[in-house]
């Protein structure tokens, strides 16, 4: 049985450990399924597994990319859709592990991209850089207001290609989305999360111990390889907290504010990825505080297979 298994769900929720009990179970390989962990030396930001944590399970799309290369879901989409049919061509299930909710969409939906217009683009690009990202994100309310709300009005990157496929299509953004149908492969899709109070002081360990075992120097590092040149990278949670820490001053006082930072964005993007999953109906969502997880999970690709 070769069916894919997507373990899914917000930050912080366990979905990488579950996911290598089910794979070490079922004999299975791991596909990322996390923007930001395709990125080499970003790993105590983004709580990557490291290697002698893997217990010897292969896992696709990590360390894939260096920091001042430009993550895109189509690139994903096309690699880690390799992957997942490479894995099972060999008669292994793959698992999918992540929480970036557009590239878990693309994957598992098939999504067929909107093209793009050099010219177009480069224009809105232009707008950015002079009006700021306010104001374009004013700018996308008014041509489509459904699009404006789906996106985070700090988000310059997506604000213009969203204003952009709106010009090259003349329809809202939100017609060329994916839509939600029988998951590509057969795939079994399961949530992982926890009471949004568990989850919330799990996030605020998780966040002191990624400030106490490295990340500001893991970032000055990576400062040294274009982080602050990437379009992606360097906008990663914990990563842009700590850059502009680190451009203030670097002090102590600084440097706790970039903690409390991170972990309130943190929590923000919790509340978003669970308002975006919660529409699936296909999800088979699972309490983290339950016992037997990876059983529970395995018992379902199985009934279900």
């Amino acid at each position: 049985m070769t069916r894919p298994i997507a373990v899914i769900g917000p930050t912080g929720t366990g979905k990488s450990e579950l996911a290598l009990d089910v794979a070490e179970r079922l004999g299975g390989e791991i596909v990322n399924a996390d923007a930001m962990q395709q990125y080499r030396g970003m790993d105590i930001g983004t709580a990557k597994l490291g290697v002698a944590e893997r217990r010897g399970i292969p896992h696709h799309q990590l360390d894939v990319l260096d920091v001042d290369q430009t993550a895109t879901v189509a690139r994903y989409q096309e690699a880690a859709a390799a992957d997942v049919e490479a894995i099972a061509a060999r008669g292994l299930p793959p698992v999918i592990v992540g929480g970036s909710m557009l590239y878990i969409q693309s994957l598992l939906d098939e999504w067929a991209f909107p093209a793009t217009d050099p010219q177009v683009r480069a224009r809105w690009e232009q707008q950015l850089a002079e009006v700021g990202v306010t104001a374009l994100h004013a700018e996308l309310a008014r041509r489509d207001p459904a699009a404006a709300a789906a996106i985070l009005a700090t988000d310059g990157r997506r604000i213009v290609r969203a204003l952009e496929v709106v010009e090259l299509t003349g329809q809202p953004f939100a017609a060329s989305a994916p839509r939600i149908g029988k998951p590509r492969w057969n795939t079994l899709i399961v949530g992982l999360d926890w009471p949004t109070g568990i989850l919330d002081d799990r996030l605020s360990r998780r966040t002191d111990v990624m400030f106490e075992t490295g990340l500001v120097d893991e970032v000055g590092r990576l400062l040294e390889r274009g982080l602050r040149q990437g379009v992606t990278a360097g906008r990663a949670l914990g990563y842009a907290q700590v850059i502009a820490a680190l451009d203030d001053g670097g002090t102590d006082e600084h440097l706790a504010q970039a903690r409390e930072l991170t972990f309130i964005g943190t929590r923000r993007y919790v509340r978003r990825q669970r308002s975006w999953f919660r529409r699936d109906h296909r999800i088979h969502w699972l309490d983290g505080t339950a016992p037997g997880l990876a059983d529970d999970v395995i018992a379902q690709w199985r009934h279900v297979s």
